[in-house]
Parts: structure tokens; C-alpha cells; sequence
């Protein structure tokens, strides 16, 4: 036997399950588990950006600065996030510093030996080992190609311990760089290593590194006890030439990124293998993550954009990714609010053809 449900009923209990949603959206739990996005900067560029996120099928933490006018946008941009392969910029600025310092050299030779290649991303996998590289082409394939087996091989060459300690002395106390790639962890690692896999890092502190390589702040103008803070230019030397011939190798490397499915999707209209770009860029992945952190160089100035979706809907492996989708039209937004002129890579140069008392990063 069916009971009919009378309209008084039915409003009671209508009004019942409105106090309680309204109780667990006000509730400390439901805080805890769905915090508000935050946003910072401008908020007219954040409401033409608003309904690509809403489209989005995931979650997304954002920040992206114009280096000389120092206009900012973020979005949670202080949120813990996976870095996926977008860690290896890490790596690849402790390289720098190495060479710039002498400690390590651009033709040195590594070698592969039986047991070290990996799978997942890049080449090296499927060659015959053993093999020697130069330093360089190692972390070229790491770059360009994110790729697994180079990035243990740095690894093997640098250690991770001065990767992080060189993190810790920019101010980018958030940047852990945990273990190798598809390996076991060889020693103990921090208690929330599971939790983030490769690396952890925030949008604001990856694209903090991406401007110190950018504007080639490879060392410090004085002795300083504290490491600089992370939304400065101050505390680094103007690049001389020997740094200069160092970031132009890193750059090159960046600016040949081989996986353009992100930042560069929209913005970029030309071959870029033949006619050379306007953006360097490192991507990472993971089924449920897709991020990119890139330099932009606008006819208006240059930009940084360090993009993380997460927790995705799409855990699929085509160009058509939802999360690489809505990098590319975020950065579209983004790049043509700030340089409405265009991209040109004429000054996506070591320095980034930037005054020494320009902005840096700002909040």
C-alpha cells in the first residue's frame, strides 16, 4: 500500500532538508572538506576567467604574473599541489647553479647502465644501454621530453638533498623534490611523500622558480643569512655574461618543450620547431592532474603562468584532455588580457629583456 504524502508534510519536509544543507554548507566539516577558492589580483580578468572554470570537471589552482607591470591573477595559488614533472624545473635550476659555479659542466659524460632506464615518459627507455650522455643532453631530454630516465640520471649526479636545500634558500619553502622516478625510495621519506608522489610545490612558488630562470637570478649580489623572499627581485646579482651563457642553455631547453597541448595551445600559430617560439614551458601529468608552468613573451611584457588542474574527471591520455584543455584557455584569457598586441619571441631571451627594477613576483 502506497501512503500519500499531504502538502503540509511534503513543505516540512522540504524545509527540513533545506536547514540541513544549509547547516553542512555552514558547518567547520564542510569548511574543512570544501574550503572557498580564494582569488587575488585583478578581479575583472578573474570574471572572464570564472566560466571556463566552472565548465571545468575538476578543480584548478592558478597563478600568473606580467613581470614589468606586475600585474597579478591567482587562484588558490598557495594550495599544495602534485607537481607531477613540473618538479624537474628544480633540477634543472640546481644544474645551472652548478655549472655557473664550475662544480659540473655541460659536456661532462653520464652513462646508462643496464637497470637504469624506466618507463613512462621520454626516450631513453627504449635505448640500448650502456649509453653515455652529455650532461646536457641529459637534462634536454628531461625537459623537453619530461623524460624518466634522464631525470634519474640527474638525480644520480646532483642528489635531491641540494635540490631541496637550494629550494629552501630561494624562500620556496613549499618546493620538495621527493625521490626518483618510477624507483622505490632509497631512504626514509616526509610522512606526506604518498600523498603527493614526485613532488609538491604551490602555483605561486612554480612560477616563482620559472621567473628565477627566466630572469637568470642564479646567485646572490651579497652574502645573506635568510633565503630571499620569494616575491622579490632584490638580493640577486645583475646576470654577467658568464651566467647569461648558462640561462641561455636552460632557456633553449624549455623553449623546445616538446608537449604544446597546454599554454601554448591557443596562443601559439606558428611551427615554432622551424620559426622558434615565444613560450618555455615544462608540463606535468598524472591520470587525474594536468599542470603547465610557463614564460609568455607578450609584446606588452612578459608573463609567468604556473596552471594546476587536479582532481580531474578526465583520466584520459589524448590531446583532447579536459584538464590540458582548460590550461589552454585559461592561459588564452589570460595573455590576451595582458598583451592584447600578441606573442613575440624576440625577447624570450636570458633576463627576459627585463630592467633590473622591474617587478619580480608579485602578490
Amino acid at each position: 500500500m502506497i501512503q500519500k504524502v499531504g502538502c503540509g508534510q511534503k513543505l516540512r519536509r522540504r524545509i527540513a532538508n533545506t536547514v540541513v544543507a544549509l547547516a553542512l554548507a555552514t558547518s567547520p566539516w564542510a569548511s574543512a572538506q570544501a574550503p572557498t577558492p580564494v582569488w587575488t589580483g585583478d578581479p575583472a580578468l578573474a570574471a572572464q576567467l570564472q566560466p571556463i572554470l566552472a565548465a571545468h570537471h575538476g578543480k584548478v589552482a592558478m597563478y600568473a604574473v606580467q613581470l614589468n607591470t606586475g600585474k597579478t591573477i591567482g587562484l588558490d595559488q598557495e594550495r599544495l599541489v602534485k607537481t607531477a614533472s613540473d618538479i624537474k624545473l628544480a633540477m634543472l635550476y640546481e644544474a645551472m647553479i652548478e655549472v655557473r659555479e664550475g662544480k659540473a659542466k655541460w659536456d661532462e659524460k653520464l652513462t646508462l647502465k643496464p637497470g637504469d632506464p624506466v618507463p613512462g615518459s621520454g626516450i631513453l627507455t627504449f635505448f640500448d644501454t650502456p649509453l653515455t650522455l652529455t650532461l646536457k643532453d641529459a637534462l634536454t631530454f628531461m625537459v623537453i621530453m619530461s623524460d624518466n630516465t634522464a631525470t634519474n640520471m640527474a638525480i644520480d649526479r646532483f642528489g635531491l638533498d641540494p635540490v631541496n636545500a637550494r629550494m629552501k634558500s630561494l624562500g620556496l619553502v613549499n618546493t620538495y623534490f621527493y625521490k626518483k622516478v618510477m624507483k622505490p625510495a632509497t631512504g626514509p621519506m616526509p610522512a606526506d611523500q604518498p600523498k603527493f608522489g614526485l613532488g609538491k610545490s604551490t602555483p605561486y612558488e612554480m612560477a616563482t622558480l620559472m621567473t628565477r630562470i627566466g630572469r637568470c637570478q642564479l646567485h646572490p649580489d651579497k652574502p645573506r643569512a635568510t633565503p630571499v623572499p620569494p616575491d622579490s627581485s632584490d638580493g640577486f646579482a645583475t646576470p654577467d655574461e658568464q651566467d647569461l651563457a648558462v640561462c641561455k642553455v636552460a632557456l633553449n631547453m624549455l623553449k623546445n618543450q616538446f608537449y604544446r597541448e597546454t599554454i601554448p595551445r591557443y596562443l601559439e600559430k606558428i611551427d615554432s620547431s622551424e620559426t622558434g617560439t615565444a613560450i618555455a614551458s615544462k608540463t606535468g601529468s598524472l591520470n587525474a592532474e594536468r599542470s603547465d608552468v610557463a614564460i609568455v613573451a607578450g609584446k606588452d611584457g612578459p608573463m609567468v603562468l604556473a596552471i594546476f588542474t587536479y582532481e580531474n574527471a578526465d583520466h584520459g591520455w589524448t590531446v583532447d584532455n579536459e584538464g590540458e584543455m582548460t590550461i589552454a584557455k585559461l592561459a588564452e584569457v589570460i595573455v590576451k588580457d595582458w598583451s592584447p598586441a600578441g606573442i613575440d619571441g624576440k625577447t624570450l631571451v636570458p633576463g627576459l629583456a627585463l630592467a633590473e627594477n622591474s617587478h619580480s613576483v608579485a602578490k
